[in-house]
């Protein structure tokens, strides 16, 4: 089980290997992520929520349908709003997405990079650390708020029960 430091590392690890964004929804129940966190630009991530692409993007609509990875050049034929079209203007040029499943919950992930896609070899990597976060959060407290303050120094969003609730 990681702590929350070490969770924070590894936020961090990927942010440097997705330099134009993440998105990881951990425990994704129906719907809803218990953990949500996000370094694309903040203005693509307003523009993504109000016009309320996430059930549209070809991304979360594969993650929710199959298990494993894809580049998302080879999603470009599903894409009929535009979304991944719209998310270049803000950097977000070539990625992949990966899904993963323990029987009971289901987490989805993407990556990002302005320039040249990712070798297989980063993409096992960037995976497995999705797959420690996946295991390392199941049935997790909620995060302390100095990890909070943290993860919002890195410029990590992130959405997830806080220890009021």
């Amino acid at each position: 089980m990681l702590d929350e430091q070490e969770m924070g590392r590894k936020l961090a690890e990927l942010k440097v290997l997705a330099p134009a964004g993440y998105a990881i929804a951990l425990h994704i129940k129906f719907t809803t992520p218990t953990y949500l966190f996000q370094t694309y630009p903040k203005a693509w991530i307003d523009i993504y929520s109000s016009k309320g692409f996430l059930m549209r993007d070809p991304t979360v609509i594969w993650g929710f349908d199959n298990l494993g990875v894809i580049d998302w050049s080879e999603l470009s034929d599903n894409d009929s709003d535009g979304i991944m079209s719209m998310a270049r203007e803000f950097g977000i040029n070539e990625g992949f997405t990966c899904a993963i499943e323990d029987g009971e919950t289901r987490s989805i992930a993407s990556f990002s990079r302005s320039e040249g896609t990712f070798s297989d070899d980063e993409k096992t990597a960037i995976t497995g650390l999705v797959e420690l976060l996946h295991k390392a959060t199941t049935g997790l407290a909620p995060l302390s708020p100095a990890t909070r303050e943290t993860l919002r120094g890195m410029t990590i969003g992130f959405s997830h029960p806080s220890p009021e609730n």
